[in-house]
């Protein structure tokens, strides 16, 4: 339980990490788009190598369709949802065509970023029950992805005006969302049957692909240019190589 707790609240700080480094350097906005590349080519590996071949080898073809498909839609509606309430640029630090930042409700960000973490720290406690040790793959595909999160969202609540202490608050609230779910993964995840767990696997593993196509990988090249492509197939190798280990 305490492992899982661990590594929940390790891949969560990385949201705050890229908050901190927003708030007191200058970032440039073209780093932040290779560093999502890297981790979109990252997280998508993960998706593929360890939630949906574990989904179905665990638990079979039609449980992972069922949870992929699941995960994709229910991310999507509540993609669609949080940004028609102002929360479109939750992951953009970018300039629109206008020239001006993007900008979005702080409550709708900080509901948009918790939906991105729920499904993913579950999963984290979820690969800690059969005893070999936590998903490292999962981990650092989180982990990579959760940075420029971090990074892109800050920047859009300091143009809401938040304060330094608030937005640091919001985004302490997300690890301790992470570290929970991490947590309840472990333990609501022990006894669960194959299918059960296939479906969550999935599940995570829909929402994740859905997160990175529609918010993660058109920022990484409106700000990486022609690079995405090769750093988000570096990153995959990288999931690739890590699953391998």
């Amino acid at each position: 339980m305490w492992s899982a707790l661990l590594w929940g609240a390790i891949s969560g700080s990385a949201v705050l990490l890229g908050a901190l480094l927003a708030l007191y350097l200058p970032i440039p906005n073209k780093l932040i788009g290779f560093i999502m590349a890297f981790g979109t080519g990252v997280l998508i590996g993960a998706a593929a190598y360890e939630l949906l071949d574990d989904s179905a080898n665990e638990g079979g073809l039609i449980p992972t369709i069922i949870g992929f498909t699941a995960g994709a839609l229910v991310f999507t509606l509540f993609d669609w949802y949080i940004s028609r309430k102002g929360g479109a640029g939750r992951k953009r630090s970018v300039r629109s065509s206008g020239g001006t930042k993007v900008q979005g409700s702080g409550l709708a960000i900080f509901a948009g970023t918790v939906l991105d973490a729920i499904p993913e720290s579950i999963m984290i406690g979820a690969s800690l029950i059969s005893g070999q040790g936590v998903s490292i793959l999962l981990v650092a595909a989180i982990f990579i992805s959760n940075i420029p999160e971090g990074l892109s969202s800050t920047a859009g609540l300091i143009q809401d005006n938040y304060s330094k202490a608030k937005i640091l608050m919001l985004w302490l609230g997300v690890l301790l969302v992470s570290t929970a779910a991490s947590g309840a993964g472990y333990t609501f995840m022990d006894h669960a049957s194959g299918s059960t767990t296939a479906l969550i696997a999935s599940f995570a593993g829909g929402g994740i692909i859905s997160m990175v196509s529609s918010s993660m990988m058109p920022e990484a090249y409106e700000e990486g240019g022609p690079l995405t492509g090769l750093l988000a197939a570096l990153g995959m190798l990288c999931s690739l190589i890590l699953d391998q280990l």
